[in-house]
């Protein structure tokens, strides 16, 4: 039988473990602090963040929320003046006389006020007379002479009239020849085989594209004008002058592409009838503004999609400095080309704001001694 000391470890042998195993327990302490700290650092993020969204979506906030169009339909005047009542900031800074050029400090008025009229609109002067009976003294009949005026203004408004312009283009011949007629050349047409002037079709653009009135119902405004323009028509109009303008459209994107510094952004959009897409999906507007002042451009592009791809596509080869919200999506354009990337400073305040609203609120419990909540 052998001898059961010789396979015994020793003191020494007993205390190089022990020593060992001490290391790593202290190890896989510090490791598990670690990643408890890190774990209560997660949890007071997520916190923070649900009660940020908490605020934003039920709390109070200095930024207006858009009022629900629907309200609008009927009621919007309710709903406007509602909104001025509760708002102090209604009391817009306005100059309570129209011809008055002294430069003085702005005057602050009352809900309800009168706002001075532009002074750069053109004025119509209408002149009001006493009647003739009136402008003889009463006491002694001498006739009344004018000492002065009472002025005031009110704002009018010259209704949109439809008319039809009649291009008469003279035609020339030599009576004794008798050959060889001359005609006047024909003014230049934006749509050369369209019935539609220049003006019409800006006058229809301008409503739909910057003042969101659809087609249909420009349609219809026609209509009780007197001149009926189905919806298609003036669908075939707008399809053909964005392609007659679309060389404009390259010059200017070629300018913004010129310019130091350009600001970026996308929007959402919906379209109610695209091809292989369903009515409800998400489709984005990017508009992109640069140039010197004064010749600033501002371009929008439709995208169906909000990738990253998008911005590469509209921005090519600019290696300027690009502003926007932060959104990851430009980050291979930045990436790719060099781009110095800058914040908007309405997103990066928002930041502050919230770090602000965290600080005070943590501050409040510290005070009562009591533990944060989600």
């Amino acid at each position: 039988m052998k001898n059961a000391n010789a396979s015994s470890p020793t003191i020494t042998q007993l205390e190089r473990k022990l020593a060992a195993a001490d290391a790593e327990n202290a190890r896989l302490l510090a490791l598990m602090e670690k990643k408890e700290a890190q774990w209560e650092a997660t949890k007071q993020s997520l916190f923070e963040q649900f009660r940020l969204a908490l605020e934003r979506q039920f709390g109070p906030s200095t930024e207006k929320y858009r009022v629900d169009q629907r309200d609008l339909l009927i009621n919007e005047a309710e709903v406007v003046v509602d909104e001025e009542d509760s708002d102090p900031s209604a009391c817009d800074a306005v100059a309570d006389d129209a011809t008055s050029e002294t430069a003085s400090p702005p005057k602050r008025r009352t809900r309800g006020g009168r706002v001075a009229l532009p002074p750069e609109l053109p004025r119509v002067e209408v002149v009001h007379e006493l009647p003739d009976d009136a402008r003889h003294c009463c006491d002694d009949g001498t006739a009344l002479k004018v000492i002065g005026e009472a002025v005031s203004e009110e704002l009018h408004v010259v209704p949109a009239r439809i008319e039809v312009i009649r291009h008469v283009r003279r035609k020339y011949a030599c009576p004794l020849c008798e050959e060889g007629v001359n005609t006047a050349p024909a003014p230049a047409k934006l749509l050369p085989k369209s019935n539609a002037s220049a003006t019409l079709l800006a006058y229809i653009a301008t409503a739909k594209y910057q003042d969101a009135l659809p087609l249909y119902r420009q349609s219809q405004i026609f209509a009780r004008h007197g001149a009926e323009i189905p919806r298609n028509t003036l669908a075939r109009w707008m399809v053909q002058v964005g392609e007659r303008i679309t060389p404009l459209i390259d010059t200017l994107r070629q300018h913004l592409l010129n310019a130091p510094l350009i600001h970026m952004d996308e929007t959402t959009l919906q379209v109610n009838k695209e091809a292989d897409r369903a009515a409800s999906a998400t489709s984005y507007m990017w508009v992109q503004r640069g140039g010197p002042p004064g010749q600033q451009v501002v371009l929008f592009d439709y995208a169906a999609s909000r990738a990253g791809r998008v911005p590469v596509d509209l921005l090519g080869d600019y290696a300027g400095r690009l502003v926007t919200d932060g959104y990851e999506g430009y980050a291979e354009i930045v990436r790719r080309n060099g781009i110095t990337h800058a914040g908007c400073w309405a997103h990066a305040r928002r930041k502050f704001v919230d770090a602000q609203n965290a600080a005070q609120r943590q501050n409040r419990q510290s005070r009562l001694g009591t533990e944060p909540d989600p």
